[in-house]
C-alpha cells in the first residue's frame, strides 16, 4: 500500500453558509481628532433616539419583531443584555422605556455572517461521556469549525454527529438559529465565561471574538478530551487567538453546550500558532506539541497547564512535501504503540498536505516513525479554492483501530476520510 491510498474519502462536505447569523455587539467611535470635547457617538444615537416621533419608534419595533425575531429566537434578550453592557460608559442609558432598550441595543449590535466564506480547519471529539461505540454500533462527536466571515475574521462554529467505526458518518440537521454567548469575567481567576444557555443545540453556538487579543479571529480550535489525575475528563481546546498584528495561544476548558471557561496562555512558548495539548500529563507534567519556530514540531512540558515557558524541537523537516515547514495537525491520539500525531507539511507552491508520525508512549520527545509521502494531499479538482493547494486538519478521532479524519480543503470547506490504524503505521519508516 501506498501513503495516498490509506484514507478512504466520505461523500460528505461542510460548505459555508452566508444565511448563517449570529447578533453581536456593534461599536463605533470619532477619529481621535474629532473626539474631543463632544458626546460619544453612541450618546449621539441615543439623543436622536430620544427625538424620534411615535410613529418612528413602531415601525423600528416592527423591524425587530419582524425580521430579526424569524432569524433569531433570543434577539430581544440579546439587545438588552447589549444595552446592560452599555450601562457603565453610558448610563442614561438605564433611563429609557423597555421599547427604547430594544431599539438602542439594535443601534449597538450586528447581525454578522460568521461562516460566509470558509468553513473549515476542524477538529473533532468524542461528546462528552460516551466511550466508544453504543450497543447500535454509533459513536457520537462534537467537531468545531473555523468559520470566516466579513473582514476576515474568524469564529468557531460546532456540529454534533454520528460515526459507525466504519465509513457512515451522519452530520445532525444544523438549526436556523445561531445564538451569541453570555459573557462573564472572572478579574481574580483570568478566566472568561461564555454562557451559552440560550443553544437548544451545540450547531446555535458560536465563538466569536470577545477579547482585545481575538480582534481579528479565534481560530483553529483543537479540541482534546482530556483526562485528569483523579480520572475526570474534559474537553478542552487550545486556538490562535489574533488581533490583526500579533498571536498568542489561548485555552477553551469545559466544552460542552452550555458553557465554556476561556483563558490566555502565558509563557515565552504561548505567542505562537499551532499548540495542541495531550490528552494526559505524562510523568507529572502537562505536555504539548506546537510549531515556535515556524518550521519544526516542538514538545512543551509544563508543571502548569496556563504557563509554558520551556520546549524543545523533536521533528525538523525531511522530506521535499515538508521541506518549508512541518507542524502538528491536532492533539496526539494514545494508541498501543504510542502517541499517533497526525501532521502537515508546506512543500511546492505553498501547498499544504496531511501526514503522519508516532511518537514514544514514555518519552514523546522520540520521534519513532514518520510518513515519507503525505496520506492526503490536494487532488487536482482541489486545487482552487480560497486559498489554493491547501489540506488542513486540527485533530482526528480513534475509535478502536479505526480512524475518522475531518480535514479542510483550499480554506474553504470540510471534507471526511477514514483508514485504519494499522495502514497508517505500514507506511511509516523509522524516523
Amino acid at each position: 500500500m501506498i501513503a495516498s491510498d490509506v484514507f478512504q474519502k466520505i461523500d460528505l462536505e461542510l460548505h459555508p453558509d452566508p444565511a448563517r447569523t449570529v447578533i453581536r455587539p456593534f461599536s463605533f467611535e470619532y477619529p481621535k481628532a474629532f473626539a474631543d470635547g463632544r458626546p460619544t457617538r453612541q450618546q449621539a444615537v441615543l439623543e436622536r433616539l430620544r427625538g424620534l416621533d411615535p410613529e418612528v419608534r413602531q415601525h423600528m419595533l416592527d423591524h425587530i419583531a419582524g425580521p430579526m425575531h424569524q432569524r433569531h429566537r433570543n434577539a430581544d434578550a440579546v439587545f438588552l443584555r447589549q444595552v446592560d453592557a452599555l450601562a457603565d460608559r453610558m448610563p442614561e442609558i438605564c433611563d429609557l422605556s423597555h421599547e427604547d432598550k430594544l431599539i438602542a441595543g439594535a443601534y449597538f449590535s450586528q447581525e454578522y455572517a460568521f461562516e460566509s466564506a470558509a468553513l473549515f480547519n476542524p477538529s473533532i471529539v468524542r461528546i462528552p461521556g460516551e466511550q466508544g461505540l453504543s450497543d447500535d454500533g454509533q459513536l457520537r462527536f462534537i467537531l468545531s469549525l473555523r468559520g470566516i466571515g466579513e473582514g476576515h475574521i474568524s469564529s468557531v462554529t460546532f456540529r454534533a454527529g454520528t460515526w459507525d467505526g466504519g465509513t457512515g458518518i451522519t452530520i445532525d440537521p444544523v438549526s436556523p438559529n445561531c445564538v451569541p454567548p453570555r459573557v462573564e469575567n472572572d478579574s481574580e481567576g483570568g478566566w472568561v465565561r461564555l454562557i451559552c444557555e440560550d443553544s437548544q443545540d451545540i450547531s446555535e453556538t458560536v465563538v466569536f471574538p470577545i477579547l482585545p487579543s481575538q480582534r481579528q479571529g479565534v481560530e483553529d480550535l483543537r479540541m482534546v478530551p482530556f483526562r485528569d489525575a483523579e480520572g475526570v475528563e474534559t474537553v478542552i481546546g487550545t486556538y490562535t487567538a489574533f488581533d490583526g498584528k500579533s498571536v498568542r495561544q489561548e485555552l477553551l476548558r469545559g466544552i460542552d453546550l452550555r458553557r465554556f471557561d476561556m483563558r490566555p496562555l502565558a509563557g515565552a512558548m504561548t505567542g505562537y500558532k499551532g499548540m495542541a495539548l495531550f490528552p494526559r500529563q505524562i510523568d507529572g507534567q502537562f505536555v504539548m506539541l506546537g510549531r515556535q519556530d515556524s518550521e519544526s514540531i516542538w514538545l512543551l512540558r509544563s508543571d502548569d497547564l496556563y504557563t509554558w515557558e520551556e520546549g524543545q524541537p523533536i521533528m525538523a523537516p525531511k522530506y521535499p512535501w515538508e521541506f518549508v515547514q512541518i507542524g502538528n495537525c491536532g492533539s496526539p491520539i494514545e494508541i498501543d504503540e504510542g502517541w499517533l500525531v497526525f501532521t502537515h507539511g508546506v512543500g511546492l507552491v505553498r501547498g499544504y498536505a496531511i501526514g503522519a508520525c508516532l511518537l514514544d508512549k514514555h518519552d514523546p520527545s522520540r520521534v519513532l516513525a514518520r510518513t515519507r509521502s503525505p496520506l492526503i494531499h490536494p487532488s487536482a479538482e482541489h486545487r482552487g479554492g480560497y486559498v489554493p493547494n491547501v489540506t488542513y486538519s486540527c485533530g482526528a478521532l480513534v475509535e478502536g483501530r479505526r480512524i475518522l479524519l475531518p480535514y479542510a480543503v483550499a480554506d474553504e470547506y470540510t471534507a471526511f476520510a477514514t483508514a485504519c490504524v494499522d495502514d497508517v503505521l505500514a507506511v511509516m519508516e523509522e524516523a
